[in-house]
């Protein structure tokens, strides 16, 4: 709202950069709501205060992120509907504690913020604003979440000072893209193979292995990379937190949670987590895990990834997709197969995994925010407000009619491929598009109960905007999608996930020391374990630090918040 609150920012944003933490980015709203309320602009003539003037609000996100052109097209047409618009800006490099606490020790916000796993400082800092008595005067931010989600968010003193943003469901679930977890693999592999039948991790890395031997480099000589792991920062999930997943667990991302003795255990000391680095250590010595995996930055992953030569990793689709899966595409790669699809890998044969869960996920641990420093909060939750209305959230989701979809006889959405195409070109992006995709957003069917609330939900636009090669390999399953790939189990009990707890521990606890002092040697010893000459000399050093951190500290306080949740639940069966 302020320029020299803007430009602060913009200093703030230049001299840190951040992290995003949490393991998975998905939440579940409670069924339908009653429809689209509109927008105050709507009823203002179509801006701010019925006089042709917009607001402007600022927002910093404690994630990578791209930043707009300042004249994008369809953020201006959002503004001529909602009376609003937001200038959005993004970390480029360190933690998001780190770059929140120079927020917070320089006094000035942007109007919105999400802090990511800094959001506790921000909250114990005094930066954020109590939304309690404002929730009930939006009707569409009231209807995001249940009373008992909006309960759920809820902080030590009893407010509520940020919303989760993300995986709410809007009438029936289409879950067409795994946005979670996974084993990826190419179909250009699956294709030589003969499309088999891959279960187990070891059958994945034999698959891997046999590829590249015979297929040791792309049509242009370049060779292939079998498989790499992301380790930056936070997203050392994609190395560390497999064991829970291989053992038939879904993502509570700290710990795994025993369902019929509703127990906590620490999947860093299973007999799987050994096998699984054993694994690893392995395929390292054989030169099938690229060497570079523990020091490339995430940027350095996301390229290489774009060039097509990685056959395989672990990740998770959001972390990867929206930006490799765009460049591919924009090569012809997609063409050649490099597109990448889940497998459901589990540690043995015969396993149900649960990579992915109906249902969403609500993470509590972080959300959008309105700061002490914006002027005009009940503006800015008007805007919040507006962007869930059904045509601005068309607007953020699927563009501009006639421009970016059409809509057939029936009236369903769907895409040329000319404008799938450009949807996916970066340039097109900063300049038409504008999802605001850190504000609150739904997946699930459109408030016209025909079409999806996002393109990738739409069951004969996604299919039909798939290259040949991930068509084929889904025929080849007996698959549709890519959820189809690994199949669906029920979403777990009222705990999940844990990670939105462990996401906040502070080490003013000793089971949040505890926690620190885990990940931090997790770190560090992890690469050591995948690349040493002697892994059992490696791991059982590896086993002597980690104990020393006093896990069973932590163990206990991730028990008794699971004691806990399962008693607020009962409160409302």
């Amino acid at each position: 709202m302020k320029t020299k609150k803007l430009v602060s920012l913009l200093l703030v944003t230049a001299m840190t950069a951040g992290v995003f933490a949490g393991c998975g980015n998905d939440a579940q709203t409670g069924g339908n709501a009653a429809g689209d309320t509109g927008t105050a602009a709507g009823a203002a003539g179509g801006t701010a205060e019925g006089n042709g003037e917009i607001k402007e609000f600022t927002a910093f996100f404690a994630v990578p992120g791209s930043e707009i052109n300042d004249d994008n097209e369809l953020q201006q047409k959002i503004a001529e509907i909602t009376g609003a618009k937001c200038k959005e800006t993004w970390l480029t490099g360190q933690k998001a504690q780190e770059a929140v606490g120079t927020l917070i020790a320089g006094g000035e916000y942007p109007d919105f913020i999400d802090g990511g796993d800094g959001m506790a400082q921000l909250y114990e800092a005094g930066a954020l604003v109590a939304l309690d008595d404002y929730i009930d005067k939006y009707p569409n931010i009231k209807e995001f979440l249940t009373e008992e989600e909006w309960d759920r968010l809820r902080q030590d003193d009893g407010h509520i000072y940020w919303i989760q943003q993300f995986g709410n469901i809007y009438g029936e679930e289409k879950a067409t893209v795994h946005n979670d977890e996974a084993f990826w693999i190419q179909t250009r592999v699956l294709e030589w193979a003969g499309y088999p039948e891959i279960h187990t991790m070891d059958q994945y890395f034999d698959l891997l292995e046999a590829y590249n031997e015979a297929n040791p480099t792309m049509e242009d000589g370049t060779e292939n990379i079998p498989y790499t792991i992301l380790c930056e920062d936070w997203r050392y999930f994609c190395l560390e937190n497999a064991p829970q997943f291989l053992d038939g667990y879904p993502n509570d991302g700290s710990v795994i949670v025993d369902p019929e003795e509703l127990k906590v255990i620490d999947y860093n000391t299973t007999d799987t987590a050994k096998r699984y680095f054993q694994k690893l250590n392995e395929e390292y010595q054989k030169g099938i895990i690229d060497p570079e995996s523990f020091t490339q930055t995430y940027d350095e992953y996301i390229a290489k990834l774009s060039t097509g030569r990685v056959l395989g990793m672990i990740d998770q689709w959001w972390d990867f997709a929206y930006t490799a899966e765009d460049a591919l595409k924009q090569q012809g790669l997609d063409l050649k197969g490099c597109n990448y699809v889940p497998l459901p890998i589990t540690i043995e044969e015969g396993m149900t995994n649960q990579w992915h869960n109906s249902g969403g996920t609500l993470n509590v641990a972080s959300g959008l925010a309105v700061t002490t420093s914006c002027d005009d909060v009940e503006g800015a939750l008007q805007f919040v407000n507006d962007l869930l209305g059904q045509e601005v959230h068309d607007l953020r989701s699927w563009g501009e009619k006639g421009v970016d979809y059409e809509v057939d006889e029936n009236g369903e959405y769907y895409r040329t491929e000319e404008m799938r195409m450009q949807a996916s070109d970066t340039a097109y992006k900063a300049s038409h598009l504008c999802t605001y995709s850190y504000f609150p957003q739904y997946t699930g069917t459109s408030r016209d109960g025909i079409n999806a609330m996002k393109p990738e939900g739409q069951p004969k636009e996604f299919y039909d905007g798939l290259s040949k090669n991930v068509q084929e390999c889904f025929t080849a399953y007996g698959a549709e999608t890519y959820v189809d790939m690994i199949g669906t189990s029920e979403a777990p009990g009222p705990w999940y996930p844990m990670y939105s707890f462990s996401n906040n521990m502070t080490t003013d606890t000793e089971g949040g020391l505890a926690w620190t002092k885990m990940g931090e040697v997790k770190h560090e010893y992890l690469p050591k374990v995948v690349m040493a000459a002697d892994f059992e000399a490696a791991w059982e050093e590896y086993m002597g630090i980690y104990d020393s951190c006093n896990p069973q500290a932590f163990i206990d306080e991730m028990q008794a918040e699971l004691d806990r949740r399962m008693e607020e639940a009962a409160k409302y069966e």
